[in-house]
């Protein structure tokens, strides 16, 4: 029965995505939140093109936080500066889509993203645009998170500043400079820190004045399966990464103690979750710690997928699980149960 309820909310919405054809002529059929348009990049006009490469379903993980941020301070304060924190949003999604972007640019451009990659087909390594030009792309997306997140600054002050700056730095360096962070073994650790613990903060302060130690440790528990996004995407990049000399987590831990890793992000981020709201609501926290079964059930299932497309179902059930706990873990910072 428990597995049949996890499999409504998780698997199930993602359980249409097919992949069918070489990389460069990847076919996706839309289901859930994941969707990728179907025909040859080449095929495809310039709009549907850009919106390919933002990588829009992924966004979630920007939201997520968010989301928990808000419910933390409207349970506190009971009110929310609207306008800093929708200013903030628009800026911290345009730096994803930048470091998207960037990503594209670089992969393809290094020879990473090469048609025979197991995900979906990129800008760059399809040769639908070149590399200088999804690059401007990430340039025009950096200078509009710039521009929002100056009104942001404007109520949020230097602290707001700070992690905008920083966010925008390590956008770009995940994918350039002498050692991008994605192709070492410290992706993971920065997702926490940027789709957790700096993005729960940083929009608590915003919206509402509140600081200290509850929004961090509600931000590692909201960033560790963001990180797990992460930690799939890497498992189902390895050998294509390795071939090209990248050192990512899960080439270093190797296949099995990579899903091992994912199991304990996953089941970590409920159980940190629930020990967070534990002094203000313990049934909330008894609902949030009984949902890593969940994460944990999730587990098992990444560690019986073989190697191969599959692999891409699994990203978008992890992906699909934050947006969930981060909605659940909201209502109960908000209503407290």
């Amino acid at each position: 029965m428990a597995r049949s309820i996890i499999a409504v909310f998780v698997a199930r919405p993602f359980a249409g995505i097919v992949r069918t054809g070489p990389a460069a002529s990847v076919q996706w059929r839309r289901t859930g939140m994941m969707s990728e348009p179907k025909g040859p990049l080449h095929a495809r006009g310039r709009i549907a093109q850009w919106v390919h490469g933002a990588r829009l379903y992924s966004l979630t993980i920007t939201v997520a936080p968010i989301l928990v941020g808000v419910g933390l301070v409207l349970g506190t304060t009971g009110a929310v500066a609207t306008g800093p924190v929708v200013a903030a949003t628009v800026s911290a999604l345009s730096i994803q889509i930048a470091t998207n972007l960037a990503n594209d640019a670089a992969d393809g451009a290094s020879g990473l993203d090469a048609p025979d990659r197991i995900g979906p087909a990129r800008l760059t390594g399809s040769g639908a645009l070149s590399p200088g030009t999804v690059r401007a792309g990430a340039l025009v997306m950096t200078a509009l998170a710039a521009v929002s997140g100056l009104v942001a600054v404007w109520s949020g002050g230097w602290p707001i500043l700070a992690i905008g700056i920083a966010s925008i730095l390590a956008g770009w360096a995940y994918s350039f400079g002498p050692r991008p962070i994605s192709g070492s073994p410290f992706g993971e650790v920065c997702v926490v820190v940027f789709f957790g613990v700096l993005a729960v903060s940083g929009t608590a302060w915003l919206a509402g004045g509140v600081f200290g130690v509850l929004p961090v440790l509600l931000g590692v528990a909201i960033g560790l399966p963001a990180a797990a996004v992460l930690t799939v995407n890497n498992h189902r990049d390895r050998v294509q990464d390795q071939r090209g000399g990248r050192r990512t987590l899960a080439i270093c831990l190797g296949p099995r103690r990579t899903t091992w890793l994912y199991g304990a992000q996953m089941t970590g981020a409920s159980l940190i979750a629930a020990m967070s709201v534990a002094p203000m609501t313990p049934v909330g926290a008894a609902l949030l710690a009984l949902s890593g079964v969940c994460g944990g059930w999730m587990g098992t299932r990444l560690a019986r997928t073989p190697p191969g497309p599959m692999l891409s179902r699994r990203l978008a059930e992890t992906a699909r699980y934050q947006l969930v706990l981060a909605v659940v873990l909201a209502f109960i910072l908000v209503w407290r149960p």
